[in-house]
């Protein structure tokens, strides 16, 4: 026995140590730590179980016979973040570059289902080359069963994607599937053709980077929700992010106990937002005035910048805030922020986070480009989210909400729980100089001074139908609130609806717009 023993101490040593030490440094020398280094800042310390340690492939041809280490390049398992269980797999570039192979599929696979019928989060730290070319289709097959399992587990568990170096090919579409994607820059990509197939395809000159880095999946592309310099700080954020999610969805976000009072007033609201629905603000500035010490976790900051979608805590519970941004593009809705905050909203109802809707929109964004993009499917994503949502939801207008987009933003009309408005609020199918145009077309165009009458006519408009209470008036809002108080009314709401309970049409599912 002892000397059994001895032999499984040696064999676990080599597993750990990987492939040489002049790997190791290669890995450092590009500003990338090793699988095992980044478990230890994911995870609590020792608290990770390392599953599959052993395993290594069977495949032969390529001279893959003769090179067989432990592991097979993933390192899978579970441990525990703040406490809770989390399952984790992590690519080691160091063994054939991270490529996956029918036994790392394997690995990745049980792992996966473990942390399904666990019903915990799964973290995965993705570095790796693609699919295992000396293996051919069973490398294939293996990309084939991880789908079918994110796929499986979306809604159930959450699934945390983070991007450490290249994914290429299809092995992106795992982190496309997955609820939120982490990205460092200058040593993450992302890519289903890289560089080399663009130029010769198209002639196109890009780098790696310009093609699929961390600022573009951020900024232009969307995939990337959060982005970071450097992997210490990313995977500090990743298990901040799991601090605000849920184990799963039989499950409610974990609260925290909170100094902040629920009662403490906002009075710099009313001077952050202004009266004139001409004026832009930061709603990050009124969201930070509300929640809990301020502090937030925006989802998709730099992209879709017209409109906010943010995890944050009333009272030490965790909250999903949607909030028009009115420093952007007026804080219309278009293509990209209806689909940005529709992922939001179903993410947020599948693992039973509150929704709060902060309104300031002056409706959707004209324009060909919109309509022949088909802003009316992508508006529609969002419509669907919201009607289909079944957490509490709590909707405040700040100022302007007008036509379509005001129903979108979680109406009364469309499901919203309790509606509130400030008395800065415009509730109404168009602005009141494009109403007024319209309504009253012939009378203007035939005044002796039609600017006159025009002025004469949208202070009529305004005066008759967007006064602050004229949605109060007609049941459309619950109440008209004090800025000041609105901390206190969101607080004392979401308390109220905690115990709601709703239940959807019996279906297999919806078939939402595309």
């Amino acid at each position: 026995m002892t000397e059994r023993l001895a032999e499984l101490s040696a064999l676990r040593e080599q597993a750990v140590r990987g492939p040489s030490e002049r790997a190791t440094e290669a890995q450092h020398a590009k500003g990338k730590l090793t699988a095992r280094e980044r478990i230890e800042l994911l995870l609590d310390p020792g608290s990770f179980t390392e599953v599959e340690q052993l395993r290594r492939h069977r495949a032969t041809g390529f001279g893959l016979e003769a090179n067989r280490p432990y592991t097979d390049g993933v390192v899978t398992g579970w441990g525990t973040v703040d406490g809770r269980t989390v399952f984790v797999y992590a690519h080691d570039f160091r063994i054939f570059g991270g490529a996956l192979g029918e036994a790392h599929a394997t690995k990745i696979h049980k792992i996966m289902d473990l942390a399904l019928a666990a019903g915990a989060p799964l973290v995965s730290l993705n570095d790796g080359a693609g699919a295992r070319i000396q293996e051919g289709v069973s490398a294939l097959a293996g990309y084939g069963g991880i789908f079918q399992r994110n796929t499986r587990a979306s809604g159930v568990i959450p699934q945390i994607s983070v991007m450490l170096g290249p994914c290429a090919g299809g092995a992106a579409y795992s982190p496309a599937l997955t609820d939120f994607v982490f990205m460092v820059r200058e040593t993450s990509q992302m890519f289903i053709t890289g560089p080399d197939v663009v130029r010769a395809v198209t002639g196109e000159e890009i780098t790696q980077n310009g093609l699929g880095g961390a600022d573009v999946h951020a900024g232009t592309s969307g995939v990337a929700h959060f982005t970071y310099d450097d992997e210490e700080t990313c995977l500090s954020e990743v298990r901040y992010l799991l601090s605000m999610l849920p184990s799963n969805n039989r499950e409610n976000p974990p609260s925290v106990p909170c100094e902040d009072p629920a009662d403490r007033a906002g009075d710099a609201l009313a001077a952050l937002v202004p009266a004139d629905g001409n004026r832009p603000y930061d709603m990050r500035q009124v969201i930070e005035e509300i929640v809990d010490d301020g502090d937030h976790m925006e989802v998709h900051e730099r992209w879709a910048r017209n409109i906010i979608c943010t995890l944050a805590r009333l009272d030490g519970q965790v909250v999903g805030i949607v909030a028009n941004q009115p420093q952007f593009l007026a804080g219309v809705l278009d293509i990209e922020a209806s689909e940005k905050a529709a992922r939001f909203v179903q993410m947020c109802d599948a693992f039973n986070i509150p929704i709060v809707t902060l309104l300031d929109v002056p409706g959707f964004l004209p324009g060909v480009d919109q309509e022949h993009g088909g802003i009316i499917r992508h508006g529609a994503k969002l419509l669907y989210a919201y009607c289909n949502a079944t957490v509490p939801r709590i909707s405040l207008i700040l100022r302007k909400a007008y036509g379509g987009a005001y129903i979108v933003m979680d109406s009364q009309s469309i499901g919203a729980d309790l509606t509130y408005a400030w008395p800065t609020n415009e509730i109404a199918v168009m602005g009141a100089e494009g109403a007024a145009n319209v309504i009253f077309r012939k009378q203007i165009a035939g005044a002796d001074d039609p600017e006159a009458m025009r002025a004469r006519m949208v202070k009529e408009y305004k005066s008759e139908l967007m006064h602050p209470y004229y949605a109060a008036e007609r049941g459309l809002i619950d109440d008209v609130i004090d800025p000041a108080g609105t901390r206190e009314v969101l607080i004392s709401s979401l308390a109220m609806l905690r115990t709601k309970h709703a239940d959807l049409p019996s279906r297999k599912h919806g078939n939402p717009p595309q």
